[in-house]
């Protein structure tokens, strides 16, 4: 859909297509136009849908950025050639450069961290520790985690295989259908609410599900974050998975200049503040603190593996799901 409600005296316009779905964004984009004096007209879709979108318009596309959740998306689009590299002092300084494309295709603006969760009642602190705990056979019939076609999965796989190689991620994989509480089902937080119900004592979940459900739950969801505890795994060793919202600028994007200033403002710490109070996700540029709610999950380790990995093995990632029936 398109943005409304943005000033009459701007002169100029960004176009930018967007697969992330958070109303919080509102005050991002607002706050980009009212800096810049920069339009933004916004079409939001799912990320595979843009993509082939951008793809289909060709040259003739009207889109200056393609914004979106999860490596695995962002890196679809890099692999159909939709990006052109930017050059910008500001970008390198601010991302992390295990958080962007190490040619400037794309860059990282906010992370979330997958996570282990546990039902306090049945699990005890310190009884998993690690991703490849969750393999460990004294969790046959006890976890709850999302199906192998979810991206999120995907990229945690594909770390996995960055980390301990082929044929340890697929011994991982088998061993985790091996504990499956049962058949995967629903996005994370229906994971969360598998704790909840007593389906699962353990399950797997991006950080800002959880800390929904602690600041404001639905009201079937009340309670629940309080009878669930959290792991952020690998602390011992190369850390916990994060993944990202990126964004790069469009090859044949008519509005470049304006594109490059999106791309630095997300990375300010104005709109780093947007992201982590708007949705809970943890700012990437370093000194931009995240909101109460994630500092009370507490600091952690993160796996310093550059992002773009999680792209490049996503097929092998795949191949190895329908391998051990993830389905």
């Amino acid at each position: 859909m398109l943005a409304s409600g943005l000033p009459a005296q701007a002169q100029e316009v960004l176009n930018l297509y967007s697969s992330r779905h958070y109303q919080t964004d509102e005050a991002l984009y607002a706050g980009f136009t009212e800096l810049t004096g920069i339009e933004i007209n916004r079409i939001e879709g799912e990320g595979d849908a843009l993509i082939e979108r951008i793809k289909s318009e060709g040259q003739n596309s009207p889109a200056d950025v393609f914004l979106t959740v999860d490596v695995g998306r962002i890196w679809r689009a890099e692999e159909a050639g939709l990006f052109q590299p930017v050059e910008s002092a500001a970008l390198d300084k601010a991302v992390p450069e295990n958080l962007r494309h190490p040619e400037g295709l794309w860059y990282g603006f906010s992370a979330r961290a997958r996570l282990i969760f546990y039902a306090k009642d049945t699990v005890e602190p310190g009884a998993i520790k690690d991703y490849e705990d969750l393999a460990d056979p004294k969790w046959k019939g006890k976890v709850c985690i999302r199906s192998s076609s979810n991206v999120y999965n995907q990229s945690l796989l594909s770390s996995i295989i960055a980390a301990d190689g082929e044929e340890g991620a697929r011994t991982w994989a088998q061993g985790v259908v091996d504990n499956f509480a049962r058949k995967p089902v629903g996005g994370d937080t229906d994971q969360l609410r598998g704790l909840g119900a007593g389906e699962c004592d353990i399950a797997v979940a991006n950080s800002y599900y959880f800390v929904r459900l602690m600041i404001n739950p639905s009201d079937k969801d009340k309670g629940l974050a309080d009878k669930i505890g959290w792991v952020f795994p690998n602390q011992d060793g190369r850390g916990t998975h994060v993944n990202i919202s990126a964004a790069g600028v469009l090859k044949y994007a008519p509005h470049k200049a304006a594109a490059v200033k999106f791309l630095e403002y997300l990375a300010s710490p104005q709109a780093q503040r947007y992201f982590a109070d708007g949705n809970n996700e943890y700012p990437v540029v370093p000194g931009v603190e995240p909101n109460e709610a994630l500092k009370e999950l507490g600091d952690f380790k993160v796996d310093p593996v550059n992002v773009s990995v999680y792209g490049k093995n996503q097929a092998k990632a795949q191949m190895i799901f329908d391998s051990v029936g993830w389905n």
